[in-house]
């Protein structure tokens, strides 16, 4: 067997513990404006899930093939990165749910309105992916660059108490 993850594994990987990142700094943000308590319970059982969930996936990192690159990038802006790269996981988001529903659908006239809101999805989802790209907050074909920033934004959603913003 091999010592190491095959590539999309690895960009699989990538895209779990990313969103589940954006989805946990989220849940605990929220966390201290829920005032029902079993409302409350299911945000709090929602954040210890994913943190789970990413401490389970993030020792797979280690068996990430590695690229050979001739330097490290500077660090990047956490607050402006974070905030695109959420944008990007609710746009591609939308694009897999749109994609779905319309797989689901029998009605013509839902159908058009599904496959115009699908496009604008695809559409956002390239706006922001190229706005990421273009101002260094997704190092797209460096996977190690990649991958250590999910590592760094994945510790600091676990670190990350419940109170927080």
């Amino acid at each position: 067997m091999p010592r190491t993850l095959a590539w999309h594994e690895t960009l699989e990987v990538h895209e779990l513990v990313a969103s589940q990142t954006v989805f946990l700094v989220r849940c605990k943000s929220s966390l201290k404006n829920v005032t029902e308590p079993r409302l409350k319970e299911l945000y709090t059982f929602s954040a210890r899930a994913l943190e789970k969930n990413i401490r389970e996936l993030l020792p797979f990192y280690s068996q990430a093939p590695r690229e050979d690159e001739a330097e490290e990038e500077e660090e990047r802006q956490t607050g402006v990165g974070f905030q695109a790269g959420e944008l990007l996981v609710t746009s591609k988001s939308a694009v897999r749910n749109y994609a779905i529903a319309i797989t689901e659908t029998a009605t013509p006239a839902l159908r058009n309105v599904l496959v115009r809101h699908l496009n604008s999805a695809i559409d956002l989802h390239a706006r922001v992916f190229h706005y990421m790209y273009e101002n260094g907050l997704y190092p797209a074909y460096h996977l190690r660059e990649l991958l250590s920033n999910d590592v760094k934004n994945a510790n600091r959603a676990l670190r990350m108490r419940e109170s927080e913003e």
